[in-house]
């Protein structure tokens, strides 16, 4: 069974499918074969794309305008024709620059599979500039990650509070701006300073 998705946004300007419809159309898809969303492509919420790739089953094709119309990025679009790839549900992409996929045939498979070594690039090229990044922070004396939600100042608070029993742990909490479980991590329940607390003291010191 051909089935066929067409998405229009404010985004890129075009406010009507007719043009994508009449190309589905053309393609030999059905009219109650069609879904519809009028979204951006970087929104995760398509409902009618969902309900598309949630109906097809092994043997279906899956028909876009443009290969744009799928997905946010070309990472998504890998994704998404990998899982239907396996479940044996076929992607045929009419015209733009991704014209030439038709994963039903081994041709098209082809052309997917340059797309898809170009996002593992990509993905490579992302992790490679970020630990150069953390490397050049490291030289500099900075370090990446997030930063602690305890701060040598807190972790002291919280042992001076902790051993007075008139403290509430919950107005201790929420004037540090931490949750009860960061808290115990940090400090038991009679004050005494637990190694996450050491740490954060440790590494705040000159």
């Amino acid at each position: 069974m051909l089935i066929g998705y067409m998405r229009v946004s404010k985004a890129d300007g075009s406010q009507s499918t007719d043009l994508q419809r009449d190309a589905l159309l053309s393609a030999g898809v059905e009219a109650s074969n069609l879904y519809e969303d009028h979204a951006s492509g970087r929104k995760d919420d398509r409902p009618e794309l969902a309900a598309c790739l949630k109906g097809m089953r092994d043997g279906d094709t899956l028909l876009v305008w443009k290969l744009d119309r799928l997905g946010r990025d070309l990472r998504h679009l890998v994704n998404t024709v990998h899982n239907l790839t396996d479940r044996g549900v076929g992607l045929k992409v009419l015209t733009g620059q991704g014209a030439a996929i038709d994963t039903t045939t081994a041709s098209g498979k082809l052309v997917f599979g340059i797309f898809a070594a170009l996002a593992e690039f990509e993905r490579a090229l992302i992790s490679e500039r970020t630990l150069a990044g953390l490397a050049a922070a490291r030289a500099r004396g900075r370090k990446g990650g997030r930063p602690y939600k305890m701060t040598a100042a807190k972790v002291r608070l919280a042992v001076a509070s902790m051993g007075q029993p008139e403290t509430k742990v919950s107005d201790l909490c929420a004037e540090l701006g931490i949750t009860r479980q960061t808290l115990y991590r940090h400090i038991s329940p009679t004050g005494e300073l637990r190694p996450d607390g050491a740490k954060v003291i440790a590494k705040r010191k000159p």
